[in-house]
């Protein structure tokens, strides 16, 4: 009887019933969605307020090889460093002082705007950096920088090696002149977004990687795998994996934790160490 009373009273549920179960599942993922999105927006309004003290030493160039361009070191310098951006552009203050840091050791150093003068601003909230990000995908930053490059190739000569690191965002710019036909001799990156297993594939010069801990965009996965990809091609490389520390320190990271300063700093040493070999 009591069998019989259940299945009578599934069968009368009304009609808009039905869609309750559905629309449930859609609202959760819906706001699952917009909490990830606003503590992404949340972490990076807490890394962009870390600056590094400091006064720059080079000059903010509103003109230079075709890009607004930060610039620092002796020109004549054989040894060229591009650096690559990160989402806060070629004029953040930590970025600059690290470029300072290349140039005290002897190299020519080049911060060109990639972002086309459109920095993230976090103020516009979760559809602002969807949109931002739409507006800066690859197709757009990597020939960019690949004319910056050309651009720079022109003024500087033809002896002069470029090497470049990438910050984050401008991970997928260096990576993609690391190819056969790529001009960079070497190339870095720290704490990498959106570079891709194809894009790893493609790779023959020697790279070096400074991974985080903690990433949820350069994943211990994705880290496993551009490392069997590099070894099963016989590429140079160096991968160093920083514990304590999380996405956006190479940049951004609070120097006064000892050992998110002590991973920053190491990051600067090891791309000196690095391409001062080639």
């Amino acid at each position: 009887m009591l069998k019989s009373i259940i299945l009578l009273s599934l069968f009368d549920i009304p009609q808009w019933h039905r869609y309750l179960l559905p629309l449930a599942v859609y609202l959760i993922q819906f706001t699952v969605c917009h909490l990830k999105t606003s503590f992404e927006i949340s972490t990076l309004t807490n890394l962009a307020s870390l600056l590094t003290e400091g006064k720059r030493k080079g000059t903010l160039h509103k003109d230079l090889y075709g890009l607004p361009t930060y610039e620092t070191g002796d020109i004549e310098s054989q040894k060229v460093i591009i650096i690559a951006v990160d989402i806060f552009g070629y004029d953040f203050l930590n970025t600059n002082l690290i470029a300072d840091e290349f140039a005290k050791a002897g190299f020519y150093v080049v911060v060109p705007d990639i972002l086309l003068g459109d920095p993230v601003d976090l103020s516009g909230g979760p559809e602002g950096l969807k949109k931002w990000k739409e507006n800066h995908g690859s197709e757009v930053t990597l020939p960019v920088y690949h004319k910056f490059l050309i651009e720079l190739k022109k003024h500087v000569g033809g002896k002069a090696k470029f090497f470049s690191v990438g910050y984050c965002f401008g991970a997928p710019s260096v990576v993609s002149e690391l190819t056969d036909y790529g001009l960079l001799t070497a190339g870095a990156v720290a704490h990498p977004t959106a570079v891709t297993i194809e894009s790893v594939e493609r790779i023959t010069k020697p790279f070096m990687i400074s991974a985080a801990q903690t990433d949820a965009r350069f994943t211990p996965e994705l880290r496993h795998k551009t490392e069997e990809i590099l070894i099963k091609n016989n590429i140079r490389f160096q991968m160093d994996l920083f514990s304590g520390v999380s996405h956006g320190f190479a940049i951004k990271g609070d120097i006064k934790d000892p050992v998110v300063k002590y991973a920053k700093e190491k990051c600067v040493s090891d791309v000196i160490t690095w391409f001062s070999q080639f």
